[in-house]
């Protein structure tokens, strides 16, 4: 039987994890390794929603990994619904990931955004997106397209 992590979020939440999965943590890892397991380690900068949600990345790819029977495929293809999600709550995981230093969830994460980057044609339709406010003045965007005309072409 594998010894059980209790982590508690910024909310108050606690949630009881097995070592391994906790282990999908560098941060939290180390944290064990470090005999600073034996209570509740506090996260004290992740909500309870978000830090499931971790929680349920890091235990899919912990089982995956441990079962002979699932594909690569069927991972990625899990990962891919996994970030099927509203924007803001995407960048509540890319923080999180990156405070907990989950560096494969940070990764899938970063790389879900950047395709959403990529799928735009242009500046305006970035902003639209990610809801950025344009602080140039009709004239001085056409200024800046018009001294960075090889960068638009």
């Amino acid at each position: 039987m594998s010894k059980k992590i209790v982590l508690k979020s910024s909310d108050g939440e606690t949630f009881e994890v097995e070592e391994a999965v906790a282990r999908q943590s560098q941060t939290l890892a180390n944290l064990i390794e470090d005999n600073c397991s034996d209570g509740e380690i506090p996260i004290s900068n992740v909500t309870s929603k978000i830090l499931a949600m971790v929680l349920e990345y890091c235990n899919k790819h912990v089982s995956e990994s441990e079962s002979s029977s699932s594909s690569e495929e069927d991972l990625k293809k899990w990962d891919a619904e996994f970030m099927q999600m509203e924007q803001s709550t995407m960048f509540d995981i890319i923080l999180a990931a990156n405070y907990l230093n989950v560096a494969s969830l940070l990764d899938l994460a970063c790389q879900t955004v950047a395709d959403m980057i990529a799928a735009c044609k242009d500046g305006a339709e970035i902003r639209a997106k990610f809801g950025i406010p344009n602080d140039y003045t009709p004239e001085e965007e056409a200024e800046v397209l018009k001294e960075n005309q090889w960068a638009f072409q």
